[in-house]
């Protein structure tokens, strides 16, 4: 059994042939801050070389899955001097580069890889998952938004090919676009979930196990997991070179000071709504 030592924001444990990675950041809605993607990471290597495992199962603890990055960070951070345009482009890159592993971990994990969304997800919560996923699993509950557009980002970490990949072309433009939130019933609709279940919290993920544990009754792991390899092995360079791609662009948007104008704007909108609601 894995120690909180070992993973630090995340909840790790083995369930027969099942793995469940879950991110423990509740209070702060499972954003990307603390040791949460680096331990993501560990798990899905001690997962993918795991004799017994076949599923691996991604989730979150409490009420979201994950509000992605983390807002207030983005906003403070900036402060830094470079000597040229180039050393600054290298900064950022350097910054980046721990999601282009987290995004290489999923794409090459050799089990089947599950993503159980036990709540709302935005941003990067929303885009680097559901579309790298080999089956996604929902709550009711599980909305979807990212406003990449809004706050000059670009949709990350290969999204626009993966949701694309998913759910064809034109939804995938409004999705990352305009960045229009998806209810859990039209995403069922569109193929990118394929399950929805009228469940939260624990009730959720004890269906998740359960329904996992159905399919190990009547399906040969090693089956499953080549019929993914198989799947998978086409598209598997592509979806790394978008990843790529993805990164280098975010961080020109960050050299162009875009991102951090928005976020600021952002960090006030937030920072009025709650001396607003202390007031009442």
């Amino acid at each position: 059994m894995a120690s909180q030592e070992q993973f630090p924001d995340i909840k790790f444990e083995i369930k027969n042939k099942i793995g469940i990675i879950k991110f423990n950041r509740p209070k702060a809605l499972n954003s990307f801050g603390g040791s949460l993607i680096t331990s993501t990471i560990g798990a899905l290597r001690v997962l993918n070389d795991h004799p017994d495992t076949i599923f691996t199962v991604l989730t979150g603890e409490g009420r979201f899955f994950s509000a992605g990055a983390d807002v207030t960070g983005i906003a403070s951070s900036g402060g830094e001097k470079f000597n040229n345009v180039g050393e600054q482009k290298v900064s950022f890159l350097e910054r980046f580069s721990y999601a282009q592993e987290l995004l290489r971990s999923m794409i090459d994990h050799k089990k089947v890889l599950i993503l159980a969304l036990n709540g709302p997800a935005v941003g990067g919560g929303a885009a680097w998952f559901p579309g790298i996923a080999d089956i996604v699993l929902a709550s009711n509950t599980a909305w979807l938004q990212v406003t990449f557009s809004a706050l000059g980002l670009v949709p990350e970490n290969g999204s626009a090919i993966s949701f694309a990949q998913t759910i064809g072309i034109h939804r995938a433009n409004e999705f990352l676009m305009f960045g229009r939130k998806l209810h859990a019933d039209e995403l069922l609709s569109t193929g990118l979930y394929n399950y929805v279940w009228e469940a939260e919290g624990e009730a959720f993920q004890a269906k998740v196990v359960e329904f996992l544990e159905d399919q190990l009754k009547v399906n040969d792991g090693k089956s499953m997991m080549e019929m993914k390899r198989l799947q998978n092995a086409p598209i598997r360079d592509a979806r790394l070179i978008a990843v790529v791609n993805a990164v280098d662009a975010l961080a020109e948007r960050f050299v162009e000071g875009a991102p951090k104008k928005r976020f600021e704007a952002k960090v006030k909108e937030l920072e009025d709504k709650r001396k607003a609601r202390a007031k009442i």
